[in-house]
Order: structure tokens, then C-alpha cells, then sequence
């Protein structure tokens, strides 16, 4: 699994993605049963807000090599803040539509 992974612009100042990280590393919470390797292609904001930078900044990572879009769960969990975006599903909804079926597209990481 090669993927480019979406993060909230608003906690990028105290969240270093550490535990993203390592449920990848650990193939735990959204990467449970995932077989063979996962490799970070690349790691991006959305851009702030309403986050109508994740499109393009996905397709980037795709053209890079991702084959897996993965928003993090700052976007739609609201971790660690404790709100999530109120524009995830927009958010997921516009990748989704830009990259297409083959791309896989996961909306959490723990």
C-alpha cells in the first residue's frame, strides 16, 4: 500500500502525526489486515479551510505514486482537538470524484 496521507492544516502546529505514523507502522486501527507493506508517499495539509486544496494536493500524491488517500483522523475525528472538520465529507467526496474508483480512498487513521 503506497499512501498519501491528508492531515487538518489547524493542528499541524502541535500534531507531528506521530500516531499516524505508527498504526501504519503497526498496521492497527485503519490499517488492520492490511498485508504487506505500507509506504508513505507523502504527507500534506488540506490547506485550510474548507480544504478545497486536498483535491489537488491528493492528485499530486498520486501522480507521486500513492495508491491510497488516507484522511487523517484530525479531519474526520477531530483528533486530538476534539472537532472534527465540518467540511470532511465535502472533502472526501471531491477526492473521491477527482481520482476515481481505483484509488482507495480511507477516512480515519486511528
Amino acid at each position: 500500500m503506497k499512501v498519501g496521507l491528508i492531515r487538518c492544516l489547524q493542528t499541524e502546529d502541535y500534531c507531528p502525526a506521530t500516531t499516524d505514523f505508527k498504526v501504519m507502522k503497526d498496521k492497527a486501527c485503519a490499517f488492520e489486515g492490511v498485508t504487506g507493506e505500507i509506504e508513505v508517499i507523502g504527507i500534506n495539509t488540506c490547506g485550510g479551510c474548507p480544504g478545497k486544496k486536498a483535491v489537488t494536493r491528493a492528485s499530486e500524491m498520486i501522480r507521486r505514486g500513492a495508491d491510497t488517500i488516507v484522511l487523517a483522523s484530525c479531519i474526520t475525528r477531530g483528533n486530538p482537538i476534539g472537532f472534527a472538520c465540518p467540511n470532511a465529507e465535502k472533502i472526501k467526496d471531491a477526492i473521491s470524484k477527482k481520482v476515481g474508483a481505483e484509488i482507495r480512498i480511507i477516512d480515519y487513521t486511528h
